[in-house]
């Protein structure tokens, strides 16, 4: 099989039918062997029977429903176990991501060699002011930090080949950094496509204030998880082991600063009168805590188990 088209959505009904018509036009177009899973995530409206209805009429149309909405990145999980196609395609549901764009990206995966490819919608039709200025912020603030340069991280349109997606962990609000997840998993040839940004046309925009906050903060997580995800002993012990020797250091000068006056005579304070004797015991307790929240971290990641983070309530076609 060529390609699995995934496309999550919520509440989209009014676009599910144009999308459609419109993906299966380019498929039969360029020949592709093909499926296309939509992924509703806990929609409220028609958007499922519309699928049902795609699904009865194309065996090609195949469905996952969760039980109630548990995001997007959950809802791209799925989609990535059960997706068969030799490249992956994602893409969302409200037509601002143009099908059009699919050959284009299926070529550079497969004669490009490219382990991903990412759109990058560099003419925007958004809100300047509550869209594209925090968008292009947190994109260089991403940029920066993963060391992966993409001008647009959050574009939905990208196309992955399926050894890829099989071997990363999407959780959280985590697919907006999928391409840093993809390179911290060793699949480092990241490629990036001018692909065409539409006007929304049907419903509104579900980016808010929120997800642009939760963004930094997924971003920090990733950052941090990159680096010391796979051996929490390195920071927090090393940090721990520091501070712990410093405050030895410090409360073993009081103390022996004290015996010296007393041996020879001369006026000395009580150690419980000195305040950086507190300090000191202070410093060694927070540095014994952190090397045992290292050491617990790495008894849970040996120990933990994958819990099932979303329930699906129906499948189509599988």
């Amino acid at each position: 099989m060529n390609l699995s088209i995934l496309i999550p959505l919520l509440n989209e009904e009014e676009s599910l039918k144009e999308l459609y018509t419109w993906i299966i036009k380019v498929m039969q177009e360029n020949n592709y062997t093909y499926e296309v899973i939509f992924l509703d995530d806990g929609s409220t409206d028609n958007s499922w029977s519309i699928i049902e209805g795609f699904a009865k009429q194309n065996s090609h149309i195949k469905g996952v429903r969760f039980m109630k909405n548990f995001g997007k990145s959950q809802a791209l999980h799925a989609g990535f176990a059960k997706a068969q196609g030799e490249v992956i395609i994602t893409m969302d549901a409200d037509l601002q991501d143009s099908p059009e764009e699919i050959p284009g990206l299926y070529e550079m995966i497969v004669n490009g060699k490219f382990d991903l490819v990412s759109g990058w919608k560099k003419k925007r039709y958004d809100s300047v002011v509550a869209k594209n200025i925090p968008s292009k912020l947190f994109n260089w603030a991403a940029r920066k930090t993963s060391g992966v340069d993409l001008n647009d991280f959050n574009c939905g349109l990208k196309a992955y080949k399926n050894v890829v997606v099989k071997n990363i962990e999407v959780s959280g609000e985590m697919h907006r950094y999928i391409p840093v997840l993809a390179k911290n998993a060793g699949f480092g040839k990241i490629g990036e496509k001018v692909v065409q940004h539409q006007a929304r046309k049907y419903g509104e925009t579900k980016f808010g204030m929120e997800r642009f906050i939760n963004g930094f903060l997924d971003l920090i997580t990733i950052w941090f998880l990159s680096r010391f995800g796979k051996r929490p002993m390195h920071l927090f012990g090393a940090i721990g082991s520091l501070m712990f020797i410093i405050g030895f250091i410090a409360a073993g000068y009081i103390g022996i600063s004290k015996l010296y006056h007393m041996y020879n005579d001369m006026r000395y304070n009580l150690v419980t009168n000195n305040p950086w004797f507190y300090i000191a015991l202070t410093t060694m307790i927070l540095g014994t805590q952190l090397f045992l929240a290292g050491f617990l971290g790495e008894i849970i990641l040996r120990t933990k188990n994958n819990e099932e983070r979303y329930k699906i309530s129906r499948e189509i076609n599988f």
